[in-house]
């Protein structure tokens, strides 16, 4: 398992060392630029107290005169800068302690640098026609880069030194900052399954905050499923009981009976309240199926026409003689989406329509004015103004409860319609006879 307090450490400390290493990177570059100047304008003022020394005395003839001419010897370091006086004609007049023996310089004055003894030197000259001398001054630059070397140690070694403790203090920090997120974790592992109470996300920092939002919307709809289910629990075992409550009388009735009509008519009954609920069954079943699977595929465009044709062929057989048209232009009229789920909605709306249908009516399939979808209309009781945006909601059947109805089929139409990207419109007919249901398509 991927720790965020290790990965963190080790994404700060590396920065943090990255930087180090850039910055001892930058100061050696610019230090050792810097000591170069400073080094070379020594030489220059050394050679030239030299000259003027030579000026003052003539030629000093001691090795001890040269000596104390040049700078005090640098804590720690030998002394770094040798001198040597030359004639003009080529003879060594005189030459510091530590001096090598062989020319520091050609015949040029300024600076130059050169191999003296195997070892590289930077030397500054100056010739002087007057007294007829060459001064010059130089050091090693193996010094220079020992000097700039040491400096660098200087610099870092405490920042090493210092490492450790800043990882300690990055490690601690880290703990105390993703303290909110334990605290989370411990509250929630200390709740039980029925525990869907909303993080208190005021008390913890703007960059947990969006999780703990998340969190608590994750509850949110955790719990309205859950309130869903008991609610279609409830309602199922509610609408259940009546149908059972009836099999169970009409079944006493007909053992009961002598009379052979009497006997018959509970019979009859008895096949209704089974249709009933097995028709509820069903719709339970297919409910709850559309509000578990994801948003169905698009297999490509159907004919109105076709699938209404196989909707009344496989209709149960029609009670009390009701009709039904389907319009010839339906046959051209193409349904993109989910085959299934467009055999679902249509067959809802149909059996809807049929079984509140009187005896002799019509149900009719046609498309709708616009010509941009397809719709039902049929020739029964309508629906009150006031119920019809309640009536796709689950078990409602509103003031005329139909006894075969089980208050589902346009709630599965409805969430159907949403599946497939459509609206379903439901209204009365303008001449209050009847309900139109439209399944209107989108705009191209």
């Amino acid at each position: 398992m991927t720790s965020l307090r290790r990965r963190l450490f080790f994404i700060l400390v590396a920065a943090t060392g990255l930087i180090w290493l850039s910055a001892g990177a930058w100061i050696y570059i610019g230090s050792r630029s810097e000591l170069e100047h400073v080094l070379d304008t020594r030489l220059q003022e050394a050679a030239k107290m030299v000259h003027s020394l030579v000026d003052a005395h003539t030629m000093p003839a001691s090795v001890d005169a040269l000596n104390a001419a040049l700078p005090a010897e640098v804590h720690g370091y030998e002394r770094q800068l040798s001198c040597q006086i030359w004639s003009l004609d080529g003879q060594l007049v005189a030459r510091s302690s530590g001096a090598p023996a062989a020319r520091l310089a050609e015949n040029v004055d300024g600076y130059s640098d050169r191999i003296v003894d195997g070892e590289p030197w930077r030397v500054y000259t100056i010739q002087d026609p007057v007294k007829r001398v060459r001064v010059m001054v130089g050091d090693r630059i193996g010094l220079r880069h020992k000097l700039v070397n040491d400096l660098i140690v200087g610099l870092l070694a405490p920042a090493l030194l210092v490492l450790p403790l800043f990882g300690l203090l990055t490690w601690a920090s880290l703990g105390r900052g993703l303290r909110p997120l334990r605290s989370m974790a411990t509250e929630l592992q200390g709740r039980d399954a029925e525990d869907m109470r909303p993080l208190d996300a005021s008390r913890l920092p703007a960059e947990v905050q969006p999780l703990a939002h998340a969190l608590n919307a994750l509850f949110d709809k955790v719990e309205a499923a859950r309130r869903h289910e008991r609610e279609i629990t409830a309602f199922a075992a509610h609408e259940l009981r009546t149908p059972l409550a009836g099999l169970k009388t009409q079944a006493q009735v007909a053992r009961a009976a002598a009379d052979p009509a009497v006997r018959d008519r509970a019979l009859s009954q008895i096949l209704v309240s089974v249709d009933r609920t097995t028709r509820l069954v069903r719709q339970l079943l297919v409910l709850t199926r559309l509000e578990a699977e994801a948003a169905p595929p698009r297999d490509g465009a159907h004919k109105a026409g076709d699938l209404l044709a196989e909707i009344v062929a496989t209709a149960p057989p029609l009670a009390a003689n009701v009709q039904v048209e389907i319009d010839p232009a339906l046959a051209g009229l193409a349904l993109p989406g989910a085959r299934d789920t467009w055999m679902l909605a249509l067959r809802n709306v149909h059996e809807n329509a049929i079984h509140h249908m009187p005896e002799g009516g019509l149900v009719r399939w046609c498309a709708t004015p616009d010509g941009r979808g397809v719709m039902a209309v049929d020739q029964g009781p309508g629906i009150p103004e006031e119920e019809l945006a309640l009536v796709t909601q689950r078990f409602y059947r509103g003031r005329h409860k139909s006894t075969s109805g089980t208050g589902l089929g346009l709630t599965i139409v409805a969430i159907a319609a949403r599946r497939l990207g459509v609206e379903l419109v439901l209204s009365n007919r303008q001449d209050r006879s009847g309900l139109q249901a439209a399944f209107v398509l989108p705009r191209a």
